[in-house]
């Protein structure tokens, strides 16, 4: 990944949280009002899940759709365009930056994962890297999604993947790992 960062380099040890006590808060409490203000609310009160994702800055362009059982670490991390889509039971594990581009669609149970460990090191020290989902393109379900990855505009992703490289624009791609099978026709 070339655009990784260690999220804490002065971590000593793998057993050490990487985020100092506020951030630890502000994720305590924004599962807190996820949990008690959105979680329970019907499909057509999105706009009220929107603002509480904007509470807690979000970075929301237009009127994005998010599921009320969809998953998200860190609010402050996320991005959603216009008319983008995260699914029921999505993942965004938002430890580093994942931006999901406009009308493009995270399916149910896709796991969007932007962080992972430095297994090199001892103290296996926590490292984000930025997912971008391009515009108009479709994450299948149960997909999952490496830190670092960038999905084209256009492209598709099967069902069940595991993205582990880029995918370029107007692709269609599957498998485990992932790999493009072939274009998409051009929309017209």
């Amino acid at each position: 990944m070339s655009n990784e960062t260690i999220v804490n380099p002065a971590q000593k040890s793998a057993y050490d949280s990487p985020w100092p006590m506020s951030q630890r808060f502000l994720r305590v409490l924004w599962e807190f009002c996820w949990t008690l203000f959105c979680v329970w609310t019907p499909k057509p009160l999105n706009g009220w899940r929107l603002f509480w994702l904007r509470v807690f800055d979000a970075r929301i362009d237009g009127t994005p759709f998010v599921h009320q059982r969809a998953r998200i670490a860190i609010p402050w991390n996320l991005t959603l365009h216009d008319r983008a889509c995260l699914g029921d039971r999505a993942n965004a594990y938002s430890l580093g930056e994942i931006e999901i581009g406009a009308r493009a669609t995270v399916a149910q149970e896709v796991y969007l994962s932007s962080g992972t460990h430095d297994f090199d090191r001892p103290e296996m020290p926590l490292v984000a890297a930025k997912i971008t989902i391009g515009e108009d393109a479709f994450i299948g379900a149960r997909a999952f999604v490496l830190p670092g990855i960038t999905i084209g505009a256009r492209s598709v992703i099967g069902a069940c993947s595991v993205v582990t490289k880029d995918v370029p624009e107007n692709a269609i791609a599957a498998g485990n790992p992932c790999r493009v099978i072939r274009s998409r026709p051009p929309s017209a």
